[in-house]
């Protein structure tokens, strides 16, 4: 096994939690990426160090506000100082908002942004230099069904925030090629259960412009929304599905790995108009004489 130095960020619960368990079961590296670590947080560490004892393995939690420039280089940092090299990035910190869009102050959609865009961007520039470096590596994002798939009503901060991620990790892949970093976008469903995603989610500020969606002819569509959403999802679905995709990944050979991986047991469309949107990429390519940005090269 060729065992790896990663990442993850919004490691305190649900996917990231499980897929840095995972991974660390698979005889990884892996340093689990948590805010607040002293404080709030201060459990899901102790988790942590409690399943890497029991287990074996070499699971370890590093301070990581992603919303925070100086705490992302830090952490990033001390992980190079501590390890030597860092071969896996994982994109995964995320927050949900559930209300009408209209209800949500320009801010608030600032907040969502930052934590589910901006956030990779903090830690790409701290990581990327010595990856690059090295001349390998590989960078994992976490989007959602919801940037390309049936997209329900009441979710758009949250979904838009999604597409603009997706957006940026295809952009990215291409720009890394070359350095010999790959990419790999894993798509997960709706999953309502095993992650703290909808339990969490944000409300909008303006709770009279929101009350106005409460009645009238949207009355009621909120309730229909969430309810629906679940009853698309089948009985066995298990989170966990997504943690195994990411360490299957992982494990792949270099120049092997798929571009896009979706584990949507809802089957909400998002594969196929994902599949179209990536030909159509690659076909540009081929078209501009830069195929070979669309795999990476070995340095």
């Amino acid at each position: 096994m060729n065992q790896q130095v990663i990442v993850i960020t919004g490691a305190s619960s649900g996917f990231g939690a499980l897929t840095a368990r995972a991974l660390a079961r698979a005889g990884h590296i892996v340093y689990a990426g948590i805010r607040d670590t002293q404080t709030r947080n201060a459990r899901a560490v102790a988790d942590a160090v409690a399943f890497a004892s029991e287990n074996g393995v070499d699971l370890r939690t590093v301070e990581l506000d992603v919303a925070n420039d100086a705490s992302v280089e830090a952490g990033i940092a001390s992980i190079l100082a501590e390890a030597g090299r860092l071969d896996v990035v994982i994109h995964n910190a995320g927050h949900m908002s559930f209300g009408p869009a209209e209800a949500f102050t320009p801010e608030q959609f600032a907040a969502l942004y930052d934590i589910n865009v901006l956030s990779t961007q903090r830690v790409n520039r701290a990581a990327l230099p010595a990856m690059r470096k090295a001349g390998k590596g590989l960078v994992v994002w976490v989007s959602s069904s919801s940037a390309r798939g049936g997209t329900p009503p009441f979710l758009s901060p949250y979904f838009a925030a999604k597409a603009a991620m997706d957006s940026l990790a295809v952009s990215y892949a291409s720009e890394l090629a070359r350095w010999g970093i790959e990419t790999a976008i894993v798509v997960p469903g709706a999953f309502t259960k095993g992650t703290n995603h909808f339990a969490h989610s944000g409300s909008p500020a303006d709770a009279a412009r929101a009350a106005e969606y409460t009645e009238g002819p949207y009355k009621g569509v909120s309730e229909q929304a969430l309810q629906g959403l679940a009853s698309l999802e089948p009985a066995d679905a298990d989170a966990g599905e997504v943690a195994v995709a990411i360490v299957d990944i992982v494990g792949m050979p270099f120049g092997k790995r798929p571009f896009r991986v979706h584990v949507d047991p809802s089957e909400d469309g998002a594969e196929i108009v994902n599949g179209v949107a990536d030909r159509v990429r690659a076909e540009m390519f081929r078209r501009i004489g830069l195929d070979d940005l669309l795999k990476p090269a070995i340095r």
